[in-house]
């Protein structure tokens, strides 16, 4: 375990119908790094997919409207199809998101999950990647779409950190420790 996240609190956003592995992956990358991720959801306990298979639950360390932006270092939010579809209909998810974008604090989001960040107005003038099929929505939302495993775009308050599917996890989960060691 290395220790350049000691000190430093992650806040995952998810609800659910999370993508499991985006979820766990990044979480295990945090923990082994030093820092601490907190799951702050809008349920108590979420439900994790394996694609469209149900499989392993959470308890939530956090209630969404009742967790604070100054609270965490960095904010993950895991994709999933229902997940990120869900969070960007529920206010206090979305004034979440975008206080972290407007405290310009890491964000780091992969596959489906920034529907979540078109939600909270945050990607006009940056530059993102995602599951192929959101490529149209994060253009209209006045980003720019690339097709690549990682993404890491400094043009605004705060990076982001993007990725396209379980595959780039990897090169997510590495990108993601840079940003939030450097922070």
């Amino acid at each position: 375990m290395s220790d350049e996240l000691q000190g430093k609190t992650v806040a995952f956003l998810a609800t659910d119908g999370v993508e499991q592995v985006e979820l766990t992956d990044p979480w295990k990358a945090i923990e082994s790094a030093g820092g601490t991720p907190r799951l702050v959801s809008t349920t108590d306990v979420v439900q994790g997919f394996n694609h469209l298979d149900a499989a392993d639950t959470f308890p939530a360390d956090v209630a969404v409207g009742d967790a604070d932006v100054a609270d965490f270092d960095g904010l993950v939010l895991p994709g999933g199809v229902a997940n990120p579809d869900a969070l960007r209909m529920d206010d206090d998810a979305v004034a979440l998101v975008r206080g972290f974008a407007e405290a310009g604090k890491p964000i780091a989001v992969i596959c489906h999950g920034p529907w979540t960040l078109v939600e909270a107005g945050v990607l006009d003038g940056r530059s993102i990647t995602s599951w192929p099929s959101l490529q149209t929505d994060l253009r209209n939302a006045g980003a720019t779409w690339s097709d690549e495993e990682v993404v890491v775009c400094h043009d605004g308050p705060g990076a982001i950190v993007s990725s396209r599917k379980p595959d780039d996890l990897p090169a997510f989960c590495a990108a993601m420790l840079d940003e939030l060691a450097t922070a």
